[in-house]
Order: structure tokens, then sequence, then C-alpha cells
């Protein structure tokens, strides 16, 4: 897939409701957990231009949020500046 530049000027903001935010789960080779969400703050849509099958073309503004479980003792290390238990 080409990547496609368009510029902000040439996109209407499109207003957006949550409905599902999942974590993909993966597992990695070291033995850690890795848990990834995608969190979108924004959606625009560009003006007059479509993809070859006629969709609209989307950008999204997001931020990735990412939580390890299960890292194997081997790779923890002690914090330098432990935070008090809450």
């Amino acid at each position: 897939m080409s990547e496609v530049k368009i510029k902000v000027e040439d996109t209407v903001e499109v207003d957006w409701t949550s409905e599902k935010e999942h974590w993909n789960e993966y597992k990695l080779d070291d033995g850690t957990t890795m848990k990834v969400k995608l969190i979108v703050k924004g959606v625009r849509r560009a003006k007059d231009q479509h993809t070859p099958d006629g969709n609209p073309i989307y950008s999204v503004q997001a931020t990735n949020v990412v939580r390890v479980f299960n890292v194997p003792k081997k790779l923890r290390k002690i914090p330098k500046d432990p935070s008090p238990a809450v």
C-alpha cells in the first residue's frame, strides 16, 4: 500500500465515539508478555480523495499504550528510585 500525503487544510474533522478498545497481546521470544492498545485521539477525512476502491481516506491521530507482564526475573532490575507503594 502506498503512502498518501494530505495537507491538514485538505481535510475535515470527523466526530467519533469509542465503541470498543481492545488490547492486542503478544508473547515475546524472551518470555515477556506485552499488551498494546491503540487509543484514538482524533480523526480527519480527506476532502475529495478516495482509495482506488472508492473509500474515503482517513487520517487518525492516536497513541499506543504498552504494558508488559510476566517479565522473566533475569531481565528485571531494581528501580534506581523506587516509588512509594500506593
